[in-house]
């Protein structure tokens, strides 16, 4: 039984970046609704689009401002964030509603693996097994999933 395709939202301010995000989503099975630069731009397209999942960077084009954004999905879009950044450590212990993390580097298997990962969770509200490798989750998430062997965050 196939599981119906998860919609994904990119929001990333590097083109090159947002356009390989793309053609992965597409090889994962997933369908991209568009790309965002900037904070207000990623808001107001998952209000229009309602994205099951955004890739959010944490620096966008108007600054440090990624975390801001996958808290607003969460709490005003019903969706749900998945950090892609290099500054891993300037995510807030909460996560701020994002379902998790992947770093930078990331590669084209990790993201693809990530995203079937995801798109049974989030479809069947439950782990299909362990965190693939470079995916960490948020511990909220990670709690919902019935996931137990999220490893601790260093500091």
């Amino acid at each position: 039984m196939s599981r119906p395709a998860l919609d994904v939202l990119i929001v990333e301010d590097e083109m090159l970046l947002a356009i390989e995000l793309e053609h992965l989503i597409e090889e994962a099975g997933c369908r991209p609704l568009g790309c965002a630069m900037s904070s207000v731009e990623a808001v107001a397209l998952a209000e229009r689009l309602h994205p099951d999942l955004a890739l959010v960077d944490v620096h966008l084009s108007d600054g440090p401002t990624g975390v801001d954004v996958a808290r607003r999905i969460a709490d005003d879009c019903g969706g749900v964030a998945l950090f892609m950044t290099a500054n891993v450590k300037r995510l807030p212990d909460d996560f701020a509603g994002a379902c998790g993390v992947i770093g930078k580097p990331y590669s084209e298997h990790g993201v693809k693996t990530a995203l079937a990962y995801l798109a049974v969770c989030l479809t069947e509200g439950r782990a299909p097994g362990p965190v693939p490798v470079g995916l960490a989750l948020a511990p909220a998430y990670a709690a919902r999933w019935g996931v137990g062997d999220v490893l601790p965050r260093t500091a």
